[in-house]
């Protein structure tokens, strides 16, 4: 082959190689799949229900009084104090009696003249009716003798029970004690005015404790029918009751959202004073329910939800839960999963729906 040839087929070459070349730039790069992020997961199992629930409270007397004066007047001693037991019909408290004192000495004089009127006009009755029965009085004279009678007869009868009535005056001027119980407040001084009917001294009446509890809606709704109350001293375990719901507020209050309930104590210890800190546990009868991590949860549309993995795909979905009760450590599914099924533990804020995973391992 000549030189001529010989460069023909060089260049020939060149040309080959740079089209072969200029093909491969023509080629796209295949896109590299995206990684899977690495997730821990839990299994979700049906737990039987029978969760144990502690709250704090207070012990308060199952009845309370408010003791005060049937009439007005000055509180001349006070008998009592905060803290000291009182018995049935003991005094507790005196107001100044001279204005019923001296009600009390018109009423008996008033009596005492209208029997005297009493005795006159019925011995003058008697003898119009004697005189009446021998035709020597005419018969007005008669009636006008027997309405005189019957007149001091009726003044009597005011004049008793107006003497009545000031001795009675005269008993409210002492505040009595109606059952045994302990003072728990004072809200008078010897020395003031006090109106009839206002607020001298509270006491608690001896009959009852209750162990009252800030009860959460949600936690109220899961009360079995008649529940059992464990109730101890916060400061003293040892030291226990128990008791049954007795009340239930019927309205929330508006600050903290919770129910006031009174639990009444069965033979309470002497240790369980008023006004003491205990603890009051109770069974919860909540049905078969699922229990996740709280990091497992999340929220979607203001509602909670978790991220639950595809077994077959490895892929994440959110699905919104509905949450019986909520704890630091745990969450409470009353609705919205099912057993078997994985969810997502950590690593929720990163998720997207249809993204895949890589299943690290289980939170027991």
């Amino acid at each position: 082959m000549g030189r001529s040839g010989i460069g023909r087929v060089a260049v020939w070459a060149v040309v080959a190689v740079g089209s072969a070349a200029l093909a491969g730039c023509d080629r796209k790069p295949e896109a590299a799949a995206p990684e899977a992020r690495p997730v821990r997961t839990v299994t979700t199992a049906i737990r039987p229900a029978g969760d144990t629930v502690s709250l704090s409270g207070h012990v308060e007397a199952q009845n309370e009084a408010s003791y005060s004066f049937r009439i007005g007047g000055r509180i001349i001693e006070r008998l009592v104090n905060v803290g000291d037991t009182v018995k049935p019909g003991q005094v507790l408290a005196r107001l100044d009696p001279q204005n019923e004192t001296n009600a009390l000495r018109s009423a008996e004089a008033a009596l005492a003249a209208a029997e005297a009127q009493l005795s006159q006009t019925s011995n003058a009755y008697d003898r119009q009716r004697a005189l009446l029965e021998r035709g020597f009085t005419p018969r007005a004279q008669y009636e006008l003798a027997e309405q005189a009678f019957r007149t001091a007869r009726s003044r009597v009868d005011d004049a008793q029970a107006q003497l009545k009535i000031a001795q009675d005056r005269l008993g409210f001027t002492e505040l009595k004690a109606d059952a045994a119980g302990t003072v728990t407040a004072r809200r008078a001084e010897p020395g003031e005015v006090v109106q009839p009917g206002q607020s001298v001294l509270q006491v608690a009446r001896q009959n009852g404790r209750d162990a009252v509890f800030d009860v959460p809606a949600a936690l109220l709704s899961a009360l079995p029918g008649d529940p059992l109350i464990q109730v101890s001293l916060t400061g003293d375990a040892a030291v226990t009751a128990v008791g049954r719901v007795r009340e239930v507020a019927p309205q929330a209050d508006p600050v903290t959202r919770t129910f006031q309930v009174r639990v009444g104590l069965s033979d309470p210890p002497e240790a369980m004073r008023l006004g003491t800190t205990v603890t009051g546990r109770v069974q919860l009868d909540t049905g078969p329910v699922i229990e996740l991590p709280a990091s497992a949860l999340t929220r979607v549309k203001d509602q909670p939800a978790v991220w639950v993995v595809d077994p077959a795909s490895k892929t994440v979905s959110l699905r919104n839960i509905q949450v019986l009760r909520f704890t630091p450590a745990s969450v409470t599914v009353a609705e919205g999963l099912k057993p078997s099924e994985v969810v997502v533990t950590a690593g929720v804020q990163a998720l997207h729906p249809g993204q895949k995973v890589r299943l690290l391992g289980a939170d027991l």
